[in-house]
């Protein structure tokens, strides 16, 4: 899931101009999931800038934001989104320009996209994956090294690491220990000996597109 967190109050209200017909649409999905843009999260908002002055004509929990085609159907049945001057988005950087993508109307984020994570616990979400388009964990027992090592290395462990604990962090422990253990578990040690190929950086170094089919939307 998109891990995100709440813009700062003031940030968002410095965006809009009083006497604005604003429409407040948070995520059904990850957003949610954080408490950054579930139909709580809408509802105080709404609440607060509307003490401040604004003028808040709609608001809506949008069934996954960042869904081009659903998010055009819940657009086309949204009340007063013709007189709509601005859309504020509690969802993540791919929900916003989702909106975006649709509409003419400005569009501002109420939320910080952090990274790409799990929720563990309560509120709770930690980062496991950095979505380089080139992922190797089934050669790490499913731990992947570029997220987990603070290094990012392939090739480990560094040698730095003591009582299991990174040299570079002590608060976490060595990915590259959790590597070893788990293959050793899974009978798998001689992976260790495979040596990794150095990351294509190319695979993020520009906006990615996956076309499964034969539309040309990028």
């Amino acid at each position: 899931m998109v891990i995100t967190e709440s813009k700062n109050f003031d940030e968002i209200l410095s965006q809009l101009t009083k006497g604005s017909n604003i429409i407040i649409l948070g995520c059904s999905e990850c957003a949610t999931a954080c408490e950054t843009g579930g139909s709580k999260q809408v509802k105080d908002l709404a609440e607060k800038l509307t003490e401040n002055g604004m003028n808040i004509i709609n608001q809506k929990v949008l069934n996954i934001s960042c869904n081009l085609l659903k998010t055009k159907r819940d657009l086309k049945d949204l009340e007063n989104i013709d007189n709509c001057d601005t859309i504020i988005s509690l969802s993540c950087g791919n929900g916003v320009q989702t909106l975006l993508n649709l509409t003419d109307i400005k569009v501002i984020p109420g939320t910080n996209t952090l990274f790409v994570g799990e929720e563990v616990g309560s509120n709770y979400f930690i980062e496991n994956c950095r979505a380089c388009g080139e992922c190797r964990i089934g050669r790490t027992a499913g731990i992947c090294p570029i997220t987990r090592c603070s290094k990012g290395l392939l090739n480990g462990a560094c040698g730095g690491s003591k009582n299991g604990r990174c040299e570079v962090n002590q608060r976490i422990k060595c990915a590259w220990i959790e590597i070893y253990e788990r293959l050793k578990n899974l009978g798998e040690l001689d992976r260790l000996y495979e040596i990794q190929p150095i990351r294509s950086y190319s695979n993020i170094s520009k906006r990615r597109v996956l076309n499964k089919g034969k539309q040309d939307n990028a």
